[in-house]
């Protein structure tokens, strides 16, 4: 079997000169950007960009890291667009706060329709076999990922896999997680969304990474390095290497493999550039622990609601903007000014909520965490 590679390359600053040696470093390592791209091929590069925030909050990929980028492939003659579909708010909006417009608009890039889509069928498919794709992406000949390296309340990691969610434009995501509750059905969706778009080259930014209440709400935690690797799947498994978490625990690793889309096993991966073993930060705040199987039906709701982790408001961080309850999937919300008194915060009503976490991932104070039950905590301890 041929191994994956992944190249690693120690990167401990945003300069955008330092940086552009790293990226360009990175991608000879794993086999030059003619590898991957073609002369005049339309390739959209997608941006992790969750919602608009400055480059500071360490939200998105920096715009040094999206430069760089942009800079690589325009030397390979690429006709280049570039775009993500936010948790809400349009798209050109988003990429304006988080400071990748400038830079796309200096180097003369288009910015990709993410907001509106066309159904695609995936007949190979794992589990879902019908998608929303945005316009951008059905465009393009090819995609380049450019993930950043966060916590995620769902899926323990967001990374590789996961960016590609924002291929789906607007309310269709939040669908998805009406529709798949459970989290490793949901990897298995994140997974076929994959192996439907076939990205062609993956980037992570890992200079800053997110610990704790990611994706949105963490800490900041200065790693120094930048991943690449064409198989997704390898690069996720390797960037968990390096923040200490068994790629077991993130649900995309299993069907990701049986997909063919890559490889979670050390053993078939190849680390290019930096040693791995100096990089690996084993203090990096992170549940170690899989997510646990949620289903339907009124029995299994309620041993749901005993023991899966839940989101849980602090009183004292909120602010009472209602974004957690605009965000919420499901009808009636499970998130709400359930007594009517909005000069309070909301509340959870439980036995509705389906541990998407779409409250949690779009809070804007942080306010909202993920927090085990006592019962939750005895039995998978």
């Amino acid at each position: 079997m041929k191994k994956s590679k992944v190249a690693l390359i120690k990167c401990d600053t945003y300069d955008d000169e330092q940086v552009y040696e790293a990226i360009q470093a990175g991608v000879n390592l794993i086999g030059g950007v003619h590898n991957f791209i073609k002369d005049s091929e339309r390739i959209v590069i997608k941006p992790n960009v969750l919602i608009g925030a400055p480059p500071e909050k360490c939200i998105s990929p920096h715009p040094s890291v999206f430069r760089a980028v942009a800079v690589l492939l325009k030397q390979a003659n690429a006709i280049l667009s570039y775009g993500d579909s936010s948790i809400f708010g349009k798209c050109q909006a988003n990429m304006r706060k988080a400071r990748l417009k400038e830079v796309a608009d200096e180097l003369g890039i288009t910015l990709a329709d993410f907001d509106k889509g066309k159904t695609v069928i995936h007949d190979k498919a794992l589990l879902n076999k019908r998608f929303v794709i945005a316009n951008g992406v059905i465009s393009a000949d090819g995609l380049v990922s450019l993930s950043k390296l966060k916590t995620h309340g769902l899926t323990r990691f967001t990374g590789a896999i996961k960016n590609q969610f924002g291929c789906v434009p607007g309310f269709q995501k939040s669908q998805f997680h009406v529709k798949i509750v459970d989290p490793y059905q949901f990897a298995t969706m994140l997974v076929d969304l994959n192996t439907l778009i076939k990205p062609r080259l993956c980037i992570m930014d890992g200079i800053v990474a997110m610990e704790g209440n990611g994706p949105r709400s963490g800490k900041l935690k200065k790693l120094g390095v930048l991943l690449f690797s064409s198989d997704p799947i390898a690069l996720d498994a390797i960037a968990c290497k390096i923040i200490n978490l068994n790629p077991e625990y993130v649900p995309t690793a299993k069907p990701g493999e049986l997909s063919g889309l890559g490889t979670y096993h050390y053993e078939n991966i190849e680390v290019v550039g930096e040693e791995i073993e100096p990089l690996i930060d084993r203090e990096f705040e992170v549940v170690r622990k899989p997510p646990i199987t949620v289903s339907s039906g009124r029995i299994r709701n309620l041993v749901k609601n005993q023991i899966c982790p839940r989101p849980f408001i602090n009183k004292m961080l909120c602010t009472n903007c209602g974004i957690c309850v605009r965000q919420c999937p499901v009808s009636p919300k499970a998130v709400n000014w359930h007594t009517g008194d909005e000069s309070s915060p909301p509340t959870h009503k439980y036995d509705r909520c389906i541990r998407c976490f779409c409250c949690q991932e779009s809070c804007p104070e942080g306010a909202i965490s993920v927090r085990e039950t006592i019962l939750g905590k005895l039995i998978f301890r």
